[in-house]
């Protein structure tokens, strides 16, 4: 199974909060990142934050279309977004769309994680192509 890794940054963030009452605000964010590594492109992605009263706790879903190269295969796929933060603890995970891949990466499948280090954004997939 190949492993892909690299980094992203995030080219533009907008955040609109649909939802601002006691506990928590949940707002819709549309962003675009530029992908380094054995994941080379740029992607589009859409998700639903809720951020609570203290900022470290979040949590948010959603979905990424990403577009580019894996380990030199030129397509497209969509990545599936869930994460929760804590005090002391976070989980961000990512899996592939079945049945999304398109080109060179038609029938791609598998999951990752991303690592968010201060800002600096680093990514591992694990996937496979028919």
């Amino acid at each position: 199974m190949p492993h892909a890794t690299g980094t992203f940054t995030v080219d533009s963030w907008e955040q609109r909060p649909y939802d601002e009452a006691e506990g928590a605000t949940l707002s819709r964010v549309h962003l675009t990142k530029t992908f380094d590594g054995d994941l080379a492109g740029t992607s589009t992605t859409d998700i639903i934050t809720a951020i609570a009263q203290v900022e470290t706790s979040a949590a948010y879903a959603g979905f990424e279309r990403f577009t580019g190269t894996a380990h030199g295969r030129r397509g497209t796929f969509v990545l599936h977004h869930t994460a929760t933060s804590g005090p002391g603890e976070s989980a961000l995970s990512w899996t592939i769309l079945p049945d999304s891949g398109t080109g060179e990466l038609l029938g791609i499948r598998g999951g990752g994680q991303i690592v968010n280090d201060d800002g600096a954004h680093s990514f591992h997939l694990d996937y496979e192509l028919d």
